[in-house]
């Protein structure tokens, strides 16, 4: 039997909801509402009948009836505050008061959609993703719940990022219980991206899995599976959607990254020049820096708006720095004052952006309160950005707070356990264990750093005076030679131009240890 109303068509042989021809997805049990409803439309179908019709008997929450009977109206292009087509009556249940007018369907009946209409949605101009509703592999219904939670939490949490165009909950959710098809979900949804994924139960344990897939190729780009128990749910709520955010940006940037890079130079637009800008980030050297440099102020120039662009440029001066790539310190502190100035003014929403700029601000100009504070709220609107965890590690080291450096540190890579910056991260831990005179260590985890950015002047720094102050005096020459080699210019007296330790006490160590590793005056 074919339902038509408005412009919906409802085929209850093919099990399919069409508007204007096009298919709408929903998911089994909003399907068997509508049925229930539009058949019984001459009368008020109660809370026990639709317990009968649709959940077949099983008890079931007000909550889970609730969001069921929304899902009905979004899929119809209802909502609660109109009522339109379906109607709740206080204390009696609901009735679909829409014109219906019912159509036998014949067998060979075909729909011709017209093809203005069947055309794909164009993607959006930016990294666009849908999560679908994650599989329930365990026998417990009960766990629906807890891997709908997640999936909601990480449609939360990505959505806070304003650099991806992130599908809403209620369209994602019309495809539970569906086999379906990711390029054809793809295209029905205007997305590049899918994340999907599972939860599977066993006594008290459970075990979620995700993947990432790009649904032009049917690659998966990253996958994470995450254990734990269910002593607290809601905690494991939380460390799942972190673990799956973490790993998952990473991922989501190289994929841009490598798509703006086959793009013709010829239509190249802000944000292709920025992702390319962000590619010669990754290389870590002096000229990549130069030219990405070059690239973001052109970004500027074509969005004077766009806030990531000015905190990127800024973290290049920071990485400057870093390395002692400065041409002039001051006037590198007085373009990054003027960068994080315009950051604050165009992106106070901006995570990433808040983020870069409160680390330059820190590191090229020395203001560790004021940057301090945009990195804070970029952890209220992100607390699963990896990056920002990172730039508040370091700033808690140049405050002198190497246990809550080491905290924020450890937090960045398990967040981001694949991240471009992990040597960054680990050059962090290691400075911190500088601060706090745990000299062994911040040797160990300046090891890790250089196996991987073997040019990296800060761990180069650490390990050299690490070493010389733990008495080792070879091993502290030995790294002092690569480190020369990376910063021929330092010397001890522009030290202060590469460090921004507030303590004169940790300055002073510093420096000590470098002098004993073979630095000039």
């Amino acid at each position: 039997m074919l339902y038509h109303f408005e412009t919906f068509a409802l085929d209850t042989e093919r099990r399919e909801l069409r508007q204007a021809g096009r298919p709408v997805p929903v998911e089994p049990k909003v399907f068997d509402l509508l049925v229930h409803v539009i058949t019984n439309r001459e009368r008020v179908v109660s809370k026990d009948d639709l317990i009968t019709a649709v959940w077949k008997g099983r008890i079931v929450s007000e909550s889970a009836m609730t969001t069921c009977i929304n899902a009905a109206r979004t899929a119809v292009g209802d909502s609660g505050e109109a009522q339109r087509l379906i109607k709740t009556l206080a204390r009696k249940g609901i009735r679909f008061v829409g014109t219906v007018r019912e159509e036998q369907k014949s067998p060979v009946a075909a729909v011709q959609v017209p093809p203005e209409i069947s055309q794909v949605l164009r993607l959006p101009d930016r990294p666009s993703v849908a999560v679908l509703p994650f599989i329930n592999l365990s026998a417990d219904p009960e766990q629906e719940y807890f891997a709908d939670g997640i999936v909601e939490d990480i449609i939360t949490a990505l959505s806070r990022m304003r650099w991806l165009f992130v599908i809403a909950r209620n369209s994602s959710f019309t495809y539970k219980g569906r086999s379906v098809d990711l390029k054809q979900v793809g295209r029905e949804l205007g997305v590049r991206y899918l994340l999907e994924g599972s939860v599977r139960k066993a006594a008290r344990r459970v075990r979620i899995t995700a993947q990432l897939v790009d649904v032009s190729t049917g690659a998966s780009l990253a996958a994470q599976r995450f254990d734990g128990t269910l002593n607290d749910i809601f905690e494991l709520q939380d460390q799942v959607t972190a673990s799956v955010i973490g790993a998952l940006l990473p991922s989501l940037e190289k994929a841009e990254i490598a798509r703006a890079k086959r793009k013709p130079t010829e239509s190249l637009d802000a944000y292709d020049l920025y992702l390319r800008g962000m590619s010669l980030v990754y290389r870590w050297t002096k000229d990549s820096h130069d030219e990405a440099l070059r690239l973001f102020y052109r970004v500027m120039e074509l969005e004077p708006d766009f806030a990531s662009a000015y905190g990127m440029a800024a973290r290049c001066y920071a990485f400057r720095t870093a390395n002692g790539w400065m041409t002039d310190p001051a006037m590198d502190a007085d373009e990054v004052g003027r960068l994080c100035r315009r950051v604050m003014e165009v992106g106070q929403d901006d995570a990433v952006a808040l983020c870069t700029a409160g680390h330059a601000l820190s590191r090229v100009v020395g203001d560790t309160d004021a940057g301090s504070r945009l990195i804070d709220r970029a952890l209220e609107l992100n607390p699963n950005l990896g990056a920002a965890w990172l730039s508040g590690g370091w700033v808690n080291v140049w405050r002198s707070e190497p246990s809550e450096g080491i905290t924020r540190f450890l937090r960045a890579m398990r967040l981001s356990p694949v991240d471009p910056q992990m040597f960054n991260m680990q050059a962090g831990v290691a400075a911190a264990h500088f601060i706090a005179c745990r000299y062994d260590e911040a040797c160990l985890w300046a090891a890790l750093a250089l196996k991987d950015q073997p040019g990296f002047g800060s761990a180069l720094r650490i390990a050299a005076a690490s070493h010389a102050l733990a008495g080792r005096q070879h091993e502290a020459q030995e790294v002092f030679v690569r480190l020369r080699k990376a910063d021929p210019g330092l010397r001890a007296g522009n030290i202060k131009d590469r460090v921004v330790y507030r303590q004169p006490e940790d300055n002073a160590r510093l420096l000590e240890g470098l002098r004993r590793a073979g630095l000039a005056e």
